[in-house]
């Protein structure tokens, strides 16, 4: 095997990973990615492609899972970074395990109903044999066959539960079902949520044991149960709709789940965080700015009142984003950045990781 990984560093991994999340690390996690590593092996013929329902359904498991590998064997980790793959069916792919389908588009993988249907005639449905469930299933066992628990594999993104009906019942349809048909949304959220834990109890029948741990489409390392949550559909409704339609089903999958996070994803989920952060068993929150918003620098009361609350800060960025948060919250504890670095900067990186006590 070429990856630059071996099991003392999964040791390490693990150790400070749960020392973190049980608020005991005095210091940040900082995952680091490095390209540019000799891979060791001829390069495969099948490009690499991020979302990995670009690939026509003729392209095998097996050459999606080598060309995996070959990306793997490029990169080095530094400070709390490991090796980790996922397959990115696009973000709410669990709707297309109940019958709706993957539309790509240059940049994503967005899905689409059949049939759109009355909320009242609606429902959601496991389908056994669900070829796109299989294939995520199929690229699962032989990433664990390949790597033998030294590469995390994480989680499909299975979505957030009103956004998985906003599929059958796009955007604008579904708000109006807030006001129109209140009890039909909360029968079919509560019909997503039992799939998505079916799917989640499933997926993870195949990962488990072999699988180092738990991770999704942001490798927040977890021995025990771990997932980014979200609900992209709630930066169109208000607080008191959040917590009708929203938070009663997030708070029971909190429940669920040993180390759970939240996906705030832009300025107009701002108003739906002290909501969040009331919820007892929610670890932590990932905070994303949006697009053409100042980057993650410049909301230093988001990250107070997360670390207030006594949650964890995921954030992404160059060094100088965890420096500037450190600053403003009082304090590295709590934690966790993810960046990469030019090979050229690697002494630096080191120098700068040695800082904060994760060389």
């Amino acid at each position: 095997m070429s990856i630059a990984f071996d099991s003392d560093r999964w040791a390490k991994i693990k150790q400070d990973y749960q020392l973190w999340w049980d608020g005991k690390l005095k210091r940040p996690l900082i995952h680091v990615t490095m390209s540019g590593r000799s891979p060791g092996r001829p390069e495969p013929a099948l490009p690499y492609k991020h979302f990995t329902s670009h690939y026509e359904r003729s392209i095998t498991p097996e050459a999606i899972v080598d060309r995996w590998d070959y990306q793997l064997s490029q990169q080095t980790w530094l400070g709390d970074g490991f090796p980790n793959i996922w397959p990115n069916f696009g973000p709410g792919v669990a709707a297309a395990f109940m019958g709706a389908d993957i539309e790509n588009t240059p940049h994503s993988s967005w899905f689409v109903p059949r049939e759109m249907k009355a909320p009242r005639d609606l429902r959601l449905a496991y389908q056994p044999d669900n070829p796109w469930l299989e294939r995520v299933k199929a690229l699962c066992r032989l990433s664990l066959d390949r790597w033998q628990g030294m590469v995390q594999v994480g989680m499909t993104d299975l979505g957030g539960n009103l956004d998985i009906v906003s599929t059958f019942r796009p955007s604008e349809a579904l708000l109006l079902d807030l006001y129109d048909q209140p009890d039909q949304v909360k029968r079919l959220t509560w019909e997503a949520h039992d799939l998505w834990w079916r799917y989640y109890d499933e997926l993870n029948s195949v990962l488990r044991p072999i699988n180092p741990g738990y991770t999704t489409w942001t490798p927040i390392y977890s021995a025990q149960p771990y997932y980014m949550l979200q609900c992209d559909f709630c930066y169109m409704i208000g607080p008191d709709m959040f917590d009708e339609f929203v938070k009663p089903e997030l708070a029971a999958t909190c429940r669920k789940l040993t180390n759970p996070f939240y996906h705030l994803d832009g300025v107009g989920q701002l108003p739906h965080l002290d909501s969040l952060l009331s919820i007892p068993e929610l670890k932590g929150v990932q905070w994303i700015p949006g697009d053409g918003k100042p980057d993650m620098r410049h909301w230093p009361d988001v990250y107070r009142r997360i670390r207030k609350a006594g949650k964890l800060v995921q954030l992404f960025g160059p060094p100088e984003v965890l420096d500037t948060v450190v600053d403003q919250v009082g304090s590295p504890e709590g934690i966790i950045l993810f960046t990469g670095c030019d090979p050229a900067k690697e002494q630096e990186t080191r120098a700068w990781l040695k800082r904060y006590g994760a060389e």
